[in-house]
């Protein structure tokens, strides 16, 4: 083994642990959406779509650096306050 060779293999293997810290993904942040429609209401999707678009144009993708729970109201005052106090407390969806 040629000196050149010994001194790059150690030295390069110290700085994969920073290149593989350099690699990895932004911080993920969570966002709640309480919709007060049906899951499947057409009307509901296209603001839920329209809020997902706005966050891209400012650089938050769903997946990369954002996490969006989503829950589902259908016009139900309990469901409504059950979903908001588990977005409040930060537990996951079920």
């Amino acid at each position: 083994m040629r000196r050149r060779e010994f001194i790059a293999g150690p030295g390069g293997t110290a700085a994969w642990p920073l290149v593989a810290r350099a690699q990895q993904g932004e911080r993920m942040r969570r966002v709640g959406a309480l919709m007060n429609r049906e899951a499947g209401d057409p009307e509901g999707q296209a603001y839920l779509m329209a809020f997902q678009h706005a966050l891209q144009q400012l650089g938050w993708m769903e997946g990369r650096n954002l996490r969006i729970d989503t829950h589902w109201g259908a016009n139900d005052v309990d469901r409504d306050r059950k979903y908001a106090a588990e977005l409040v407390a930060g537990h996951p969806l079920n």
